[in-house]
């Protein structure tokens, strides 16, 4: 089972990725980023890849996709805020972006 991410880990966890674009949402426990691409096309190659990883992590985002705009919000449902699984797989999908 997952843990709600500590204290301490959000102190550590959270900050670089507020630093790439993630965000806390207002209201809820959990992250939230926009990604923009320069076309549909690679913005649906990103939603590919980071599916594949997310199946991989059996963790799986919120998300959506008009255009060349994907916008992904990450929590996780179990333990009904951020994880260790969120954090970890923000930072693929920052990887993913060239980040």
């Amino acid at each position: 089972m997952t843990d709600k991410l500590s204290a301490e880990a959000r102190n550590t966890d959270l900050p670089p990725l507020f630093q790439t674009g993630w965000a806390m949402v207002e209201g809820r426990d959990a992250i939230r980023k926009t990604f923009i691409f320069p076309n549909f096309v690679e913005a649906f190659g990103f939603m590919t890849r980071s599916a594949l990883w997310a199946e991989k992590l059996n963790h799986h985002p919120e998300w959506s996709n008009v255009y060349k705009t994907v916008v992904v919000t990450l929590a996780t449902h179990d333990v009904d805020g951020l994880s260790a699984l969120d954090v970890k797989l923000a930072r693929k999908m920052n990887q993913l972006d060239g980040q």
